[in-house]
């Protein structure tokens, strides 16, 4: 382990591994088929990336969260380790370079790749030309058909092993059930089963639900009533600033958090609460992946999730310093109505969804029999106003068609800047009416970019603003400048969902969806909106044996701490009391049960609950005359 230990603390400045990892970076080190079950901030990155840095080769990571994988990326060169990614929205040169730069440079030690990426026909050529020493899978719960995400590209992971049969396989994943767990190494392909997990028990974790009809109003009582910095999850986009706007409007620091706000605003909001000068971040469940703030003492739950693995996950951002916090969900019957409707939004008819697939390939004017791998920017909202279609349902279609590989739906799709001379090189000597921040702007892209001349050339803003020692926002505006005067053409970055047809367009009757995409999973769907109903009503299961149940794991004993197992010791002293005060008065008489309940001021079902527990303990029992006296 020596040689991983000096590894971790050379890149990373760490001394020693966190439990469970050294025992990963072990088992994957000595080449070993490895399903690595760690809970959420358990550090899983470093199981794959310490080992892949003491061999020789390429480590092939594959993860569907395109903005995890730049971020992951980023932070390994910051390490000055080499690092590329490929991921939907890139040229087909851009792709090419990465990959040959992977073969080419012995340098390279990570290539992350979204899933649907390993069908592409260059890949597989250019895969068969590295040296790859290891492949791990991020979120390996995605190739169960039992996942709570199953995605049908990454059964096609196998296929690398295939071609690299030396290479061992490290899967991750922050839950999974025993079935799921059992799946992930069949379908991987694993020599030998070798999963090693973390108990899913967290002692410092204090789980509660309230039932309550005016969440926000308890929402503010949790935050005056517990410091520090916290989490809350809602369901929508407009619902993360409505309840930012609330908790500001009532003297709590708050930032909103979703998917759709530019980076510059997510990454903004971030700052502000990692660094503590906001307390609260609310958000959908697009915050969380990568998050690593220990100190977060409260998650709150104002929606509920799909599923009791997504809020495990969520609920587990809580609390990680080790230090006690509380997850708590806010539930009412409206809630179960929600969750209910979301059966039918998540799985339209099947005729519906074959509609929407038509209607897309109408709305980008694609004959049948074309469009095998065309990418198109979509603007889902025009999508469906233009064909009047309802917005879940749809969007549950495009998730449905991409499972079924007739497209490819991405949500957020980062296009980066891009910019080509619309003039001869010779001319720029010309320009008079170019400003001194104008032609210093134009002298520093030709001295950092070339080809510009050619082609569209991605750009970095914020690299030029600081070589220019002026605001990207200023160079931003220059640049919109000059491409109004026909200087150069300018692309500024963009997000934008995109559309990928992985298949040719059929015809819309010859749309076949099979029953591992739609029936299986509208039933496992239903199942798991039952067990977060289930987990919501409780009134007398242990939270946290709840949750460990569910992932086939005991607890040997309630936690003691979660608001089920105080109510159970409130009740418990209650009766203590109740049956002392009982004992009292039969010392002096026997009495009869509407006597000792109108002696005593407490609610009737309690005293017949102790009258109960008592008889069962041999404390007293009934005499000839029906009434109750000490045994």
């Amino acid at each position: 382990m020596e040689k991983y230990v000096n590894i971790l603390k050379k890149y990373w400045g760490y001394d020693s591994f966190r439990p469970l990892q050294d025992q990963i970076v072990k088992s994957i080190g000595e080449n070993k088929d490895t399903l690595a079950l760690m809970p959420t901030g358990g550090g899983k990155s470093i199981t794959f990336q310490v080992p892949a840095m003491a061999k020789d080769g390429l480590c092939i990571v594959v993860t569907p969260l395109i903005a995890l994988m730049k971020d992951q990326v980023a932070h390994l060169r910051k390490r000055n380790i080499k690092a590329a990614c490929i991921y939907t929205g890139m040229t087909k040169r851009e792709i090419l370079t990465v990959l040959d730069n992977c073969i080419l440079d012995e340098d390279y030690k990570f290539l992350y790749v979204s899933p649907e990426r390993l069908e592409s026909e260059l890949f597989i050529t250019k895969v068969k030309q590295m040296n790859i020493c290891q492949i791990a899978v991020d979120e390996s719960h995605c190739i169960s058909q039992w996942g709570y995400d199953f995605r049908p590209s990454y059964l096609r992971i196998a296929k690398i092993r295939d071609i690299h049969p030396n290479a061992p396989i490290i899967a991750l994943t922050a839950t999974a059930t025993k079935r799921v767990v059992e799946d992930i190494q069949e379908k991987l392909k694993f020599k030998n089963k070798n999963c090693i997990r973390k108990s899913f028990e967290r002692k410092n974790l204090y789980y509660v639900v309230r039932n309550t009809e005016d969440k926000e109003t308890y929402l503010l009582k949790i935050l005056h009533n517990q410091p520090g910095c916290a989490i809350v999850y809602v369901r929508n986009r407009k619902k993360t600033k409505e309840t930012a706007d609330f908790l500001i409007a009532n003297n709590i620091t708050a930032c909103h958090y979703h998917a759709g706000l530019s980076n510059e605003i997510k990454d903004k909001h971030f700052n502000l609460w990692f660094e503590g000068k906001c307390r609260v971040m609310v958000a959908t469940n697009a915050f969380g992946m990568g998050i690593d703030k220990a100190d977060v003492r409260i998650v709150v739950h104002l929606d509920l999730p799909d599923n009791l693995e997504s809020y495990f996950q969520e609920a587990g951002r809580a609390g990680r310093d080790e230090k006690k916090a509380y997850a708590v969900m806010l539930y009412n019957k409206t809630d179960e109505r929600k969750l209910k409707k979301r059966i039918s939004d998540n799985f339209p008819e099947k005729d519906f969804i074959r509609k929407v697939y038509d209607k897309l390939g109408n709305y980008f004017e694609l004959a049948v029999g074309s469009g095998l791998n065309v990418t198109f920017d979509f603007n889902f909202g025009d999508f469906c106003q233009k064909f009047a279609l309802p917005i879940s349902p749809t969007y549950s279609a495009l998730n449905i068609l991409t499972q079924a590989e007739y497209i490819d739906f991405q949500e957020d799709v980062t296009k980066q800047s891009r910019i080509v001379f619309a003039v001869e090189k010779e001319e720029l000597h010309l320009l008079s009416g170019a400003t001194k921040i104008q032609s210093q702007l134009i002298e520093m892209l030709l001295r950092s970019y070339t080809g510009l001349f050619t082609d569209s050339v991605i750009i970095d803003e914020e690299l030029l603003a600081k070589r220019l020692g002026i605001d990207k926002k200023e160079v931003c505006e220059n640049l919109i400048q000059l491409s109004r005067e026909r200087l150069i053409n300018y692309i500024p970055h963009k997000q934008t969902p995109q559309i990928t047809y992985t298949c040719f367009r059929v015809a819309m009757n010859n749309i076949n969806i099979p029953k591992t995409v739609y029936e299986n999973r509208k039933s496992l769907f239903e199942e798991r909106i039952n067990s977060i109903l289930e987990y919501a009503k409780s009134e007398n299961i242990c939270r946290s044996r709840i949750l460990l149940n569910y992932f086939d794991e005991n607890l040997g004993n309630d936690c003691g701490h979660c608001d089920i197992c105080i109510e159970k010791k409130k009740k418990a002293s209650n009766l203590n009391s109740i049956e002392q005060a009982i004992l009292n008065l039969l010392k002096q008489n026997a009495l009869d049960i509407t006597e000792i309940k109108a002696r005593i001021r407490i609610k009737d079902e309690l005293i017949t609950q102790a009258i109960r527990l008592m008889s069962d303990k041999g404390l007293i029992q009934m005499n000839k005359e029906m009434k109750f006296e000490i045994k």
